[in-house]
């Protein structure tokens, strides 16, 4: 283990902060002598071509992208994050070096907005390092934001604690602190940290202030440019994820040029809590975790039709598909992969297979399980496409820090399923693997991400799965993967369908079938399909897209029935019985302490799709009086036409049922 304790005690000596800063100068003096002499004997005219194809002249070792910025003109300069100069990011002080492409990023642009969370990130280290006087670890920048880790011995971080954290941060924004980049030998590095906690780390190494950190960047100009900045979160973490190391302290900021941006953030947030699914999985009574097992879900009877209708959704896909459904174990956590010598554990949450001194990870799945299906008999072309679906339960070894509802669980339900073909059949599209539309398109919609995977991209290079189905047109498939992305109500993109091309594991497992011309060695290809991924992430992903307010077909909460006294109440259970002996889910309220608006606001606010007020004049006519959650009124219908209206827009999936009833 590396001993943080010793470099704790070395970091609080002033001595050593000076010694640090000395050598520090001492190699920045060097830089600036070496940059000037190229300057004054190595600069030569250069040509810049920008992004609109015109092209500027310079000098070499003098030129710097910031300086073309401001001749085009004061706003780009004061906007530009980063250059990217022949397509590699660089900084915009940082001199050109020879003829080149250039391109000028703002903050709308992904490559921009890591350099931006990047730079931050300093800023919130530098603050960190005045505020606990710990040790710096790392510091990256993430999809929302960033963070910083840091080792602080025998203490934590409190949010209380953010306010002070955050002043920090706007007063090294407000000196504007340049970020100096120097290039260093790694044995530089070692001499002046002292301990090798970065043996990763071949060259690189910038200042902001009096912060020295181990960084190859780049970075903003200075800290200025970080104009709104906030910390939200913090955490515990491992040092390198593993934990049987050192427990460090993690703080999530997050940072924007302007403060509008920063409110629109804060109101997104806003809405984001409201969605969370594991706020709705409490108030509608869903779903439950308990320490006696940590990352298993508890489905109660409402979250388990809830699972119970999604899974009956692919089941109904597979069968019309043609798929075989199957039951495979786990072989990852069975005796015989622990007793082989071609398997073993490969981390926390993946396993590694070695077959012809070559190793392969993989993450829990049914695969492995299939193949051992295919190949315990011989297979003949005539079989071929064999259709495999399978509802198996997966466990992965989460580490308890990385647990987040539904979204990354212990215990979880996928959807797998397998098509072992012909290459001929893959190129013809005849296999039907294609992703329905179905689920994902309520919840959005989709595009196809390709993604190499472990094998060789020569071997599906042309071909084409043909069939699109539902509002997704997958790209040809030129890589090995693709991967589904919804966009829910809010905005946020969850990747959970997939459809993978295989032509690896057939190797690796052997897998043979007997062509048509009688060769008994013909290999197989493999499509992994899978439609919802982790049946417990797409539960969350609707109830946050959703915000609760479910779709009739997948409502838990379809069917309430008001008396309006009681009177009426023996009809009304009546009532509620045959839209339970439908299919339904139906309740019905004998609250007499509430009164009969306070009954049907409640059915609302609980969002059941529709409330059915029945009375003396109702229960005459066997009806029920329909109204919707948004109290949209439709008036009085017989019992067997509202079943027989609600039984079709369930087997419909309508998504506005309560507008079309």
């Amino acid at each position: 283990m590396y001993d943080f304790t010793s470099l704790l005690q070395l970091q609080c000596e002033p001595s050593f902060i000076e010694d640090r800063l000395k050598l520090y100068e001492t190699l920045k003096k060097e830089h600036d002598a070496l940059l000037a002499y190229r300057a004054a004997n190595e600069t030569k005219p250069i040509k810049i071509t920008l992004t609109d194809g015109k092209i500027v002249n310079g000098e070499s070792w003098k030129t710097t992208p910031y300086q073309l910025a401001v001749g085009i003109s004061q706003g780009l300069a004061s906007n530009a994050i980063i250059a990217k100069v022949n397509g590699e990011l660089w900084d915009l002080d940082r001199p050109l070096e020879g003829d080149c492409t250039l391109e000028l990023l703002t903050f709308d642009d992904e490559e921009a907005q890591a350099v931006y969370w990047h730079s931050s990130a300093h800023i919130l280290g530098e603050a960190m390092e005045g505020f606990y006087g710990g040790c710096l670890c790392y510091g990256p920048p993430i999809e929302n934001g960033f963070y910083y880790d840091m080792y602080i011995e025998d203490r934590g971080v409190s949010s209380t604690e953010f306010p002070a954290l955050e002043n920090r941060c706007k007063n090294i924004i407000k000196e504007k602190q340049p970020f100096e980049r120097l290039e260093v030998k790694k044995e530089i590095l070692l001499d002046m940290f002292k301990v090798n906690l970065w043996s990763t780390c071949d060259s690189g190494m910038m200042i902001c202030g009096p912060l020295i950190d181990l960084c190859r960047g780049p970075h903003v100009r200075h800290t200025g440019k970080i104009k709104a900045l906030k910390i939200f979160k913090n955490s515990s973490t491992y040092w390198e994820g593993k934990a049987d190391m050192e427990t460090l302290q993690r703080i999530y900021g997050i940072s924007f040029p302007d403060n509008k941006m920063m409110k629109e953030w804060e109101k997104f947030q806003e809405e984001a809590r409201n969605r969370d699914h594991r706020k709705i999985g409490k108030e509608q009574e869903l779903f439950f975790f308990h320490d006696l097992s940590p990352g298993s879900c508890f489905f109660l009877p409402r979250g388990a039709f809830l699972y119970n209708t999604l899974t009956d959704f692919i089941r109904e896909e597979y069968h019309r598909r043609n798929f075989t459904e199957v039951v495979s174990p786990n072989i990852f956590n069975s005796k015989l992969w622990e007793t082989s010598g071609h398997w073993q554990h490969y981390s926390e949450n993946m396993f590694s297979f070695e077959i012809e001194k070559e190793t392969f990870a993989l993450k829990p799945m049914n695969c492995p399980g299939h193949c051992l299906m295919f190949a315990h008999r011989p297979r003949s072309w005539r079989e071929m496409p064999l259709r495999l679906a399978d509802f198996g339960v997966l466990h992965r070894n989460e580490l308890s820090g990385t647990l987040s509802g539904l979204t990354r669980v212990r215990r979880f339900q996928q959807d797998d399923a397998h098509i072992f073909c012909t290459i001929e059949q893959v190129a013809q599209g005849g296999c039907g693997c294609l992703i329905p539309g179905g689920i994902q398109g309520q919840a959005g919609c989709g595009s196809g991400q390709p993604d190499l995977m472990v094998g060789n991209p020569a071997h599906s290079k042309g071909l084409e799965l043909g069939d699109p189905c539902g509002p997704f047109q997958p790209r040809p498939f030129y890589d090995s993967q693709i991967d589904i992305k919804i966009k829910d109500a809010l905005g946020r993109y969850h990747q959970c369908a997939t459809i993978q091309l295989d032509f690896q594991l057939p190797i690796r497992f052997n897998l043979t079938y007997v062509g048509k011309d009688g060769d008994d060695k013909k290999r197989p290809v493999i499509i992994h399909r899978a439609v919802l991924g982790s049946v417990e992430r797409m539960i969350a992903i609707l109830a946050e897209n959703y915000g609760g307010k479910w779709p009739f077909w997948l409502s838990p909460r379809q069917v309430m029935v008001v008396p309006v006294g009681p009177t009426s109440e023996e009809y009304a259970r009546q009532v509620c019985t045959e839209f339970f002996e439908a299919g339904f889910m139906s309740d019905v309220d004998l609250d007499q302490s509430c009164t009969l608006n306070k009954k049907i606001r409640n059915a609302q606010l609980a969002q059941y799709n529709f409330i059915l007020v029945v009375g003396e004049k109702e229960k005459a006519n066997h009806a029920v009086n329909v109204r919707t959650r948004d109290n949209k009124v439709h008036g009085e219908i017989s019992v067997s036409s509202a079943i027989e209206k609600l039984k079709k827009f369930k087997s419909l999936r309508l998504p506005n049922a309560e507008e079309e009833f």
